[in-house]
C-alpha cells in the first residue's frame, strides 16, 4: 500500500452492494497498483457490513475502518485522511452518483501541477440531473449560502460537492474540523493551495441507497459556516465591522438624543453626536474586528480610520448627489446607496491601511471549459 499514488476515501453507511459496483467501476479506469480504496463505515447494517468484508476478501486495495462509536461523512473523511498512504486523495460517495469515468482526468490534472480538482456539476458541460427538483433547490442554497459566507469559496461553482481530489500537502499539518457532511468546504477553508481545477461531471441517479439528506445534516452545515467564520480572522473581520457599524448608529441616535433634550443646537449636536460614534467605533474595530492586526501607536491608527471615515461620508455625498440629482433615484434609495458604497470603502481602506498587516499572498486559478479566472 505505500507504493500506491492514489488513495480514494469512500465514506459508507447502509450501502448495500454499491460498494462492490463502485469497485467494478474504479477498476474499468485505473490500472492496478496505482490506487487504494479506503471505505470507513458507519453501517448498522449487517449485510452492508458483510459486503465490505467480503471485498477486503477479495481484492487487496481495498481497506476497510469500521466505526462504531462515531457517525457523521465529515469526520469518516478526516478518518479516512488519516490511513491514506497515497501523495494523492480523492473523496468520493459509494452511491454511484460519482462516476468512477472522471478519476483519471482528476490525476492528469494534479500531474500537470494543480492542487485541487473538483468535479463540477455547474460549468459548462456539468450536469446535476440526478437531483430532484427540491434537493436541486436545497443544494443551490446552499451553495449560494457558503459562497456568500465564506470569501474562499466564492470562485468555485460547487464547494459543496462530496467529489474531489487533491495532493496530500493541501491538508498537511492542518486541523480539519469538520460539522456534518460537507468536507469540501473544510478544506477550501483551511486547506492550503494555489491552483484549483473544476471540471465538468454529470451527477448520476442515487442508486439502491437513501439520501443522507436531513433536516439535521442542514442544520449542520450552517454550523459549520458559522465555525469557519470565527475560526478565520479575515473572515470573522467583515462581520465584526457590521456590527460594529451598527452599534455606531445606535451610539449616533442615542448621544444625539441625549444632546438634543440638553437643548444643544441641532449642528453641533449632529456633529457631536458622530464623532462620539466614531470614537466608539474605531475603539472596537481596534480591540475586536482588527485585534489581530494591528501595528504602530492607537494615535496614528485613529488619524487614519477619522481620515478614511471622512472620505467615505465624500464618497457617499457624491454618489447620493449623483443618484437623486433630477429625481433618478427616490432618495432613500440612493442614500442606502451612497451609505453601501462607503461601507465597502471604509472597510477594505481600513483593512490594509489604518491596521496594516502582512497578507499571504494566494492565487487561486479556477479553470473550467474555455474559460480561467485568476485571483490574487
Amino acid at each position: 500500500m505505500s507504493q500506491v499514488t492514489l488513495s480514494i476515501i469512500v465514506p459508507t453507511y447502509n450501502e448495500l452492494d454499491n460498494p462492490k459496483r463502485l469497485i467494478n467501476e474504479i477498476m474499468r479506469y485505473l490500472p492496478d497498483g496505482t490506487f487504494e480504496v479506503i471505505f470507513v463505515d458507519d453501517s448498522s447494517d449487517e449485510r452492508s457490513i458483510e459486503w465490505l468484508n467480503a471485498l477486503c476478501k477479495t481484492y487487496p486495495f481495498v481497506r476497510l475502518f469500521h466505526r462504531v462509536q462515531e457517525r457523521g461523512l465529515g469526520s469518516a473523511v478526516v478518518r479516512g485522511l488519516e490511513l491514506a498512504c497515497g501523495e494523492w486523495i480523492a473523496v468520493m460517495d459509494a452511491d454511484l452518483q460519482h462516476p468512477a469515468s472522471v478519476l483519471p482526468e482528476m490525476m492528469r490534472a494534479l500531474s500537470a501541477g494543480y492542487d485541487v480538482v473538483i468535479p463540477s456539476r455547474f460549468v459548462p458541460g456539468g450536469s446535476d440531473g440526478g437531483l430532484s427538483l427540491p434537493r436541486k433547490w436545497i443544494s443551490f442554497t446552499a451553495r449560494l449560502i457558503g459562497r456568500l459566507a465564506l470569501k474562499r469559496l466564492r470562485k468555485v461553482s460547487d464547494p459543496t460537492s462530496g467529489f474531489f481530489m487533491m495532493k496530500r500537502a493541501v491538508i498537511e499539518g492542518v486541523a480539519l474540523r469538520p460539522v456534518g457532511w460537507k468536507i469540501l468546504i473544510e478544506i477550501l477553508a483551511r486547506g492550503s493551495y494555489t491552483l484549483i481545477l473544476e471540471i465538468p461531471y454529470t451527477f448520476e441517479a442515487r442508486a439502491f441507497c437513501e439520501s443522507k439528506m436531513s433536516l439535521y445534516e442542514q442544520w449542520n452545515y450552517l454550523r459549520h459556516l458559522g465555525r469557519l467564520i470565527l475560526d478565520s480572522p479575515e473572515e470573522r473581520r467583515v462581520y465584526l465591522f457590521a456590527l460594529v457599524g451598527a452599534s455606531g448608529v445606535f451610539v449616533n441616535e442615542l448621544f444625539y438624543d441625549v444632546l438634543i433634550h440638553l437643548q444643544v443646537a441641532l449642528w453641533i449636536a449632529g456633529m457631536l453626536s458622530g464623532f462620539i460614534a466614531m470614537v466608539t467605533n474605531f475603539v472596537l474595530n481596534d480591540r475586536l474586528t482588527w485585534v489581530d492586526a494591528r501595528a504602530g501607536q492607537a494615535h496614528r491608527r485613529f488619524l487614519k480610520y477619522v481620515i478614511t471615515s471622512l472620505i467615505g461620508i465624500a464618497i457617499s455625498t457624491v454618489v447620493l448627489s449623483f443618484l437623486a440629482y433630477g429625481e433618478r433615484v427616490n432618495s432613500l434609495y440612493a442614500n442606502g446607496a451612497g451609505i453601501a458604497v462607503a461601507t465597502v470603502w471604509n472597510f477594505y481602506i481600513n483593512n490594509f491601511w489604518t491596521w496594516r498587516k502582512k497578507h499571504r499572498v494566494v492565487d487561486i486559478v479556477i479553470s473550467s471549459v474555455g474559460t480561467s479566472t485568476e485571483i490574487r
